[in-house]
């Protein structure tokens, strides 16, 4: 018993001393180890090791608990409500003993264990033979799984050998209900190069990857959509009155979207070594490409850096540049929350762009903006990271007001 004891004591420092790096309140750091302590209990009175623990003991876990409080407190939300009471110090403390929470269960059945095998030799394959990121693979594993589990019983050896168009039409109404083209064109891919993996492992009695047809997509459909000049001035105008916390940061992180025209992954992954400031130079690591260039550091987004660094940055031992202003102050995942910076404060300064508010809008005034003064199209796709010129071709695309001024000779005899 006192091993145990002494188990979670050391749990409870563990988790203490976590929630005070990451700068969580008092509230917080009081409230937390309460709950943990519970679940340790818990573990305790059914020989369970806190690194056993699967998400189906937490959900019996927290049934109990609500069952318990029932009985002092008549006037309770519903569990799936409640539970989050729990559900914040559980997760953080399974992931700090885990490494990751929640894991997946171990396949129960043979039929799961067939699946886990397909998905995890498929996976291989795109690592191995086809030298896929492992984002792609991720998602395209996803969609495998996905497909089998749609497929219930029937997916097992027998019923995979025997797999028909029918079968392929009904799992894509189902799952593409709903979603724009491109979405479409995307699950289409991914479930035909599944299709190939199971035609080349010899699980399907046909190739019916050719019968997997989405939708078209043009090459020059639809216009990027950009901001005016004078619309991100505005922006800049706007939020750099805001000198909260949360101001100055996004004040930095819009700064460099104009000036440079990044990716909102590269501006989420830049790092305090990533600045030179003796050099005035920034180094960016190119999200899509996985290269790296060497900007001049202008003085403006340097300055708006240097400020959110000094005055507003959260003490962290983490080195990228941008952090959570609220606890936890840890970098961020990927790049998509700056949508929700870039559509903040367009609707603050009152600007409501036709098409996208996010990041890329920005990307793309910035390309814009060197097209119109004449930039070579080389430099252009230099500077925002490109690898060919056919992708900087697409911002060619963005400059429609300057083809107003081309005039064109009409022949003889025709009238305008």
């Amino acid at each position: 018993m006192s091993a145990q004891l002494s188990t979670a004591e050391v749990l409870i420092e563990k988790l203490l001393a976590h929630l005070k790096a990451e700068g969580y309140s008092p509230r917080i750091q009081r409230w937390y180890p309460a709950r943990v302590r519970q679940l340790l209990d818990y573990c305790n009175r059914n020989s369970l090791s806190i690194e056993t623990v699967r998400s189906g003991h937490v959900t019996r876990f927290l049934r109990q608990q609500y069952r318990r409080t029932r009985k002092r407190y008549s006037q309770l939300p519903p569990f799936q409500k409640w539970r989050h009471r729990y559900t914040g110090a559980v997760n953080m403390m399974l992931r700090l003993v885990r490494g990751a929470w929640p894991v997946s269960d171990p396949p129960r059945t043979a039929l799961e264990v067939l699946h886990h095998d397909i998905v995890q030799d498929y996976d291989m394959w795109l690592r191995d033979l086809r030298g896929l990121h492992a984002l792609t693979r991720a998602k395209r594993t996803k969609h495998a799984l996905g497909f089998l589990t749609s497929l219930g019983p029937r997916a097992d050896q027998l019923g995979l050998a025997e797999l028909s168009v029918r079968d392929l039409d009904v799992y894509l109404k189902r799952c593409c209900d709903g979603l724009r083209r491109a979405s479409i064109e995307d699950r289409t891919v991914c479930l035909r190069d599944f299709l190939r993996h199971l035609w080349r492992t010899g699980r399907t009695a046909i190739d019916l990857t050719g019968t997997v047809i989405g939708p078209r997509i043009y090459e020059h459909e639809g216009i990027p959509a950009a901001l005016r000049p004078e619309d991100v001035q505005r922006v800049l105008e706007v939020t750099r009155e805001d000198l909260s916390p949360v101001g100055l940061r996004d004040y930095a992180i819009l700064i460099l979207l104009a000036t440079y025209g990044l990716r909102a992954a590269e501006v989420v992954s830049l790092r305090l070594d990533d600045i030179d400031w003796r050099r005035d130079v920034l180094q960016v690591r190119h999200s899509k490409t996985g290269t790296c260039s060497e900007l001049p550091l202008l003085r403006e987004p340097g300055e708006a850096v240097l400020r959110y660094v000094e005055k507003v940055r959260p003490s962290s031992p983490h080195r990228e540049i941008f952090l959570r202003i609220q606890a936890p102050h840890r970098p961020f995942k990927n790049g998509s929350i700056l949508n929700c910076v870039t559509s903040a404060r367009l609707r603050a300064a009152g600007i409501t762009p036709q098409g996208r508010k996010g990041p890329h809008a920005f990307r793309h005034a910035h390309a814009v903006s060197l097209l119109r003064a004449g930039v070579p199209l080389k430099i252009i796709g230099d500077m925002l990271g490109h690898t060919s010129a056919a992708a900087t071709a697409e911002y060619l695309k963005l400059a429609t007001e300057d083809l107003r001024n081309i005039g064109l000779d009409l022949p003889g005899g025709m009238l305008p």
